[in-house]
């Protein structure tokens, strides 16, 4: 997991958003759709920011039974989503990997 933060600076002082709220971030609004865990979040979960762009790996485990491309889909605008209006990053892109099926 990258431990990468973004700093928004502005005319009254800067604010900083460490990694690790950030991949906090990334976990909750990926879990946030049925049926999605991120797995292995320490290991599983890499967020990079540069210059203000994001790019997000996530690795996930879902039921058995998922239509696993809708799903991922779902994963990856929760997840621009989340850090595009919480954090004010662009996102480049959220690659998802479906790493494990649950029963």
């Amino acid at each position: 997991m990258s431990r990468d933060g973004h700093t928004i600076s502005g005319p009254a002082g800067s604010i900083r958003i460490d990694g690790d709220a950030l991949s906090a971030l990334v976990i909750t609004a990926a879990e946030l759709v049925d049926g999605a865990r991120v797995r292995r979040p320490r290991r599983g979960l890499d967020v990079v920011v540069t210059d203000g762009t994001a790019h997000v790996e996530l690795e996930l485990a879902v039921p058995y039974g998922t239509v696993l491309p809708g799903l991922a889909r779902q994963v990856q605008a929760s997840v621009a989503g989340a850090l595009r209006d919480s954090a004010g990053l662009v996102v480049a892109g959220v690659d998802v990997s479906i790493e494990e099926l649950e029963r």
